[in-house]
Formats: structure tokens, C-alpha cells, sequence
């Protein structure tokens, strides 16, 4: 049974929230730059350039759904408001009982919005990458870079993302000792961008006689895919283009042909490779658009002093630059910087990484907002 007391309780920290959000979101400067975007529309001018209809219906779209989101919170929040007023002087078990389940669906959904509320960096929105290299641990670093591939594979699929394998290098006898893949879904990099970092595994080793414990690493590094319209200049004098015959189990469907490409900008250090596609054109365009991602984003660390290089942002792959461990043989996983211990090891390498990337998410907003106080 719920008390009348318990349930205005309950409801009034879910309107708190919803005001927050409302705040954080910017509810009022939202709808503003609706009517604003509208009118854009209403020129006959803009009809000529078809990309920016494009962008600006996708931005509209997006605040659009924010928007009906918190106002339908809002009328549910009032109505539960009434119907405890209403109900006030009565008990009736099951009339609170019924109050209690519409006020933890405004509970949930208000723990759903509050994550986008996060994500208001400019491409947060955006599709990503995830590099994937093994480092120091030999063939378990490895066998491990492959199991964190498996991870991320699966945490998209439960967020319904597409994913694609861009590049993928097998290990010489277990696991592969790098990967690229493309996470393609709204607000892909924004849920992702904290994974950065060094992932540290320890176990006992399948590939030790002994099965001595064994510590091995791999690093995971995110960025953003940028609009294609954006003009990012390469010069080709600073390219180096290598072709290499594709990498795979063997078999009928191995690529004995030289389409896999790989492309070095050579001013910065910054890598892409793509052996997806059979043609080696289609992995050329692949990896240049890579290129102009990652090139791209480094001009956006360089802009807002945050890194030099882009590559200087994968910490080395090595003890002391880990942001979580995964003890296997101890049945822990520690998040070093949110502090989140668990058990469910299984879970979270079957993709259930959320409670990681949200509580990180939270302290990152908690610290610029901080920031911005001083």
C-alpha cells in the first residue's frame, strides 16, 4: 500500500526532474529555433540547396521529438496531480496502487530523456567510429581486442544501430590486432565518446599451458563521422597509399586480389585502412572518408585546445592508462573513472555497457557546469 504522502512525494521529485530537463534542454529556446527553421523554410531561396533542407529538416526533426517527449511528461505529471487531489480524502488500495504505476512510468521515462538531455555537444548526434587495437599481452591482447569487437557489436544492436566491419586485422594465431567499425544510429558518438580509452583484461590465459594469470590490454578509441558537405582539404602530396591483399579465415571468400587499401597522413601520423568491400575503389573512398573524419576532428581538438593530435589521444596501451579492468577469474569489472563495480561480467561483455556510459556522461556534464560556475 502507498500512502497519499508517499505519492506526492514521488510525483513531486519527478516534476522537479521535468523541470530540470526543461532547463537543461533549453524547452523555451527550442521551440524558438522551430519557428525559426520554419521560416527559413517558408523562403524560396533555400529550396536551391537541397544538403542544408536536408540538415535543417533532420535538426527540426530531432527537437521536434525532445520536445513531445517532455510535453507529454508535463500533461502526465498535472494529471497524476488531479487524480491524487481528487482522491485525496479516500483510501482505495487499488486506486493508489493504479497511482503508483502512472507515476513510475513518468519515473522511467523521465531516466530515458534525461540522458539526451546530456548529449549537447555539436556531434553527439552523429554516426562514429570505433578503432579497436590490441596492445601489450601478446596473443591474449588479441584474443581480447576481439572480445571487446563482439561488445560493442552487441551493445548496438540492443540500441537498434546499424553497425558495419570497415577493417578488421587478424591476430596470427587467436583474435585480431585491430578493427574499425561504424556505428550508425542517432546519437551514436554521444552515447559512445566516453569509451575512449584503455580497456585492461585480466584472466587466466586459454593460451597458457600453465593457465597462468595473465594481464593484457587493448585500446578503443571513438570519433565522429563528419557531414559530407563540410570541406576538409587533403593534399594528396601528403598521402600514402598502400594496397594489400585482404585479411580473412580463408576459404572461397577470401580477397586474393590487392583491393584492401590503406591510407597514411603523413603530417599528423593519422591512419585509416578499409578492406570491407571487394573493389578496391569502394575501400579508397571508404578510408578517405575516414581520413576527413578523423582529420576533421582534430582540427576541432586543435580549435578548442582540448588535444595537439588526435592520435596523441589513444593513451598508450599499456598498465596505468586503463579506464575500466575486467577481472575475469575474480568475476569483477571496475569502472576507474564513475567508481561502478559489478559482477555481471557476462552481461556487460553481451553489451550492457549503459550504466558505465550514463554515469560517466552525468559526472563529464556535473564537472562543465561546474566549470562554467567559476
Amino acid at each position: 500500500m502507498f500512502s497519499v504522502n508517499y505519492l506526492k512525494k514521488y510525483i513531486n521529485s519527478c516534476a522537479i526532474r521535468n523541470k530540470k530537463i526543461k532547463k537543461l534542454f533549453g524547452y523555451k529556446q527550442k521551440k524558438k529555433k522551430i519557428i525559426k527553421i520554419n521560416t527559413i523554410f517558408n523562403k524560396t531561396e533555400i529550396w536551391k540547396f537541397p544538403l542544408k533542407i536536408k540538415k535543417l529538416n533532420k535538426k527540426k526533426k530531432n527537437i521536434e521529438n525532445n520536445i513531445k517527449k517532455i510535453k507529454k511528461i508535463n500533461n502526465m505529471i498535472i494529471d497524476t496531480y488531479e487524480l491524487i487531489k481528487l482522491f485525496n480524502n479516500k483510501e482505495n488500495l487499488d486506486y493508489e496502487n493504479e497511482i503508483y504505476k502512472e507515476i513510475k512510468k513518468i519515473d522511467k521515462k523521465l531516466e530515458k530523456i534525461e540522458i539526451y538531455v546530456l548529449f549537447n555537444n555539436k556531434n553527439d548526434s552523429k554516426n562514429c567510429y570505433i578503432d579497436i587495437q590490441s596492445g601489450s599481452g601478446g596473443i591474449d591482447a588479441q584474443d581480447w581486442a576481439q572480445m571487446l569487437l563482439k561488445m560493442y557489436l552487441k551493445w548496438a544492436d540492443k540500441k537498434k544501430f546499424k553497425t558495419q566491419i570497415i577493417n578488421e586485422t587478424i591476430g596470427e594465431i587467436a583474435g585480431i590486432k585491430s578493427a574499425t567499425i561504424k556505428i550508425s544510429g542517432l546519437y551514436a558518438f554521444g552515447w559512445l565518446k566516453t569509451e575512449t580509452g584503455v580497456h585492461r583484461l585480466v584472466r587466466k590465459s586459454p593460451f597458457n599451458s600453465g593457465q597462468r594469470r595473465h594481464t593484457s590490454f587493448s585500446s578503443i578509441f571513438v570519433y565522429p563521422e563528419i557531414d559530407n558537405n563540410i570541406n576538409i582539404i587533403i593534399n594528396n602530396t601528403e598521402l600514402r597509399i598502400d594496397l594489400y591483399k585482404s585479411s580473412g579465415a580463408g576459404g572461397q571468400h577470401v580477397n586474393k586480389t590487392e583491393s584492401a587499401v590503406r591510407i597514411t597522413h603523413i603530417p599528423t601520423g593519422t591512419v585509416t585502412q578499409s578492406q570491407e568491400q571487394r573493389s578496391q575503389h569502394k575501400n579508397k573512398e571508404q578510408a578517405m572518408q575516414q581520413m576527413k573524419d578523423k582529420l576533421y576532428n582534430l582540427e576541432l581538438k586543435k580549435k578548442y585546445k582540448k588535444k595537439q593530435i588526435v592520435e596523441k589521444k589513444k593513451s598508450k596501451i599499456r598498465w596505468g592508462n586503463q579506464i575500466r579492468s575486467y577481472i575475469l577469474d575474480n568475476n569483477l569489472i571496475k569502472d576507474l573513472r564513475t567508481g561502478i563495480e559489478t559482477n555481471n561480467i557476462q552481461n556487460v561483455l553481451n553489451g550492457e555497457l549503459d550504466q558505465f556510459i550514463k554515469k560517466n556522461l552525468k559526472i563529464i556534464y556535473r564537472k562543465k557546469n561546474d566549470r562554467k560556475k567559476k
